[in-house]
């Protein structure tokens, strides 16, 4: 694992300036709500059909504490939820490949590896499935991803040739560094933050999110949940994608 891969202006870490965004409140250290740490895809998704549950904006900007999206999207994609949400900008993206605490960005990997597993890939027949323009992987900094309509035994065989490994989400194929990982992000994101992962809330939905349930102090898996995340987490929701979250949610408010 590469720690800290260098950034322009200062090795391994970007420092953003946020002087614009006005704090909400939660932010000045004095909460009423656990920390929460939330999946995106499959858990702040609309149960019926693709995208965000519009019904989840308003909770999250109330949310009286740190919250932490951790996503095997690419960094820009969390990044914006959080800016249109109206919450601080502190999430976990590609799997835990790139960190981002608010205040600096840090990368675990590197997307060499996973680029050269793509290039042999597709020199033995395969695409990744996305199209021309493919803005799943465009802004991707430390992983790959694929279709999942694409072969995956090839994958796996040349993502192993390279140390790499393949995780399957439930939304696509993520070549990956075995040691990056979404509960390392919430660690370190809690560090700088100031929170102790143990007093959190995490809601996932896959195998991605094993390793955020590993680290914080309660963990519930939507309905709709992979086996690998229904194993790890404290509970299993009856509700589905946004609908188990909202009740998460809504249940930690009114206890």
């Amino acid at each position: 694992m590469i720690a800290g891969r260098s950034a322009p202006a200062s090795p391994g870490v970007r420092r953003r300036d946020q002087t614009t965004f006005r704090p909400r409140r939660g932010d000045s250290g004095m909460t009423d709500d656990p920390p929460l740490v939330l999946d995106i895809d499959g858990t702040l998704t609309r149960p019926d059909t693709w995208g965000i549950d519009p019904r989840v904006f308003d909770p999250l900007h109330e949310w009286n504490g740190p919250v932490v999206l951790a996503t095997g999207k690419a960094f820009p994609y969390p990044v914006a939820l959080c800016h249109f949400a109206g919450i601080p900008e502190r999430v976990v993206a590609e799997n835990g490949g790139v960190v981002y605490t608010g205040d600096e960005v840090f990368y675990t990997a590197d997307r060499e590896a996973a680029q050269a597993v793509v290039e042999e890939y597709r020199a033995a027949g395969h695409s990744l499935g996305w199209g021309e323009a493919d803005t799943v992987n465009r802004w991707r900094e430390t992983e790959i991803a694929i279709n999942l309509e694409q072969p995956i035994d090839p994958l796996c065989e040349i993502a192993a040739a390279y140390g790499l490994e393949v995780i399957d989400t439930g939304y696509a194929y993520h070549v990956k560094d075995p040691a990056q990982n979404k509960g390392d992000g919430v660690e370190r994101i809690a560090d700088h933050v100031g929170f102790d992962p143990a007093d959190a809330v995490a809601v996932g939905d896959s195998i991605n999110d094993v390793s955020t349930f590993d680290v914080v102090g309660r963990s519930f898996a939507v309905a709709n949940a992979d086996d690998a995340a229904r194993a790890a987490a404290d509970e299993v929701l009856e509700a589905v994608h946004a609908d188990g979250t909202l009740s998460v949610l809504e249940r930690i408010r009114s206890s």
